[in-house]
């Protein structure tokens, strides 16, 4: 049997197939890593999330490597600039998003990695056999995320940001990350 990744990563795309083998589902905990993927999430809202991937770097640039000290001090002059980039999901809601989770996400005592880890109790979620675009637990995230401000952040969101960041495993049992520990 030959090794085979989840069905939703293109056989013909090295972009796809490295963010798969190398970042989603491994857990993150890192503070800015999680920013820059909440704020990624956010961005896909309504786009693929290939279109993401090929314009992540651009994005890392226009917002300062998504540290959410900067971003959440950006002024308005600053976003009009980033709306007028190359690369970025020109999108004004958008752009103002991230200033406004930065915001937000420094409000966490104890830091936004423990809180959301907390959720699974510092352990990824094995995901079942079906298929889910959204569970209870990612809605009552992305409420609570809601009442702290945060926009961009429904259920279907939150879930895909939960998979991306290892907090629930869900590569399909045949997939040659399924069974990595990650611990």
């Amino acid at each position: 049997m030959k090794n085979q990744r989840c069905a939703w990563v293109p056989s013909d795309d090295v972009l796809y197939q490295k963010y798969h083998d190398e970042e989603w589902g491994v857990p993150l905990k890192d503070e800015r890593a999680l920013f820059e993927l909440l704020v990624l999430e956010g961005m896909q809202a309504g786009l693929s999330w290939r279109l993401i991937l090929g314009r992540r770097e651009e994005m890392r640039k226009a917002f300062h490597n998504f540290d959410p000290c900067i971003c959440a001090n950006l002024s308005d002059e600053a976003l009009d600039a980033i709306m007028e980039m190359s690369g970025v999901i020109r999108s004004r809601k958008k752009v103002e998003m991230v200033r406004r989770n930065a915001a937000a996400f420094l409000e966490f005592n104890g830091g936004f990695s423990n809180w959301i880890w907390d959720f699974v109790d510092h352990k990824p979620i094995i995901g079942g056999k079906e298929l889910v675009c959204e569970t209870p637990l990612s809605h009552t995230i992305a409420k609570e995320l809601k009442s702290r401000g945060f926009t961009f952040v429904g259920p279907k969101i939150i879930y895909s940001f939960m998979q991306a960041a290892g907090l629930v495993n869900d590569h399909e049992y045949a997939c040659i990350c399924k069974s990595l520990d990650f611990s």
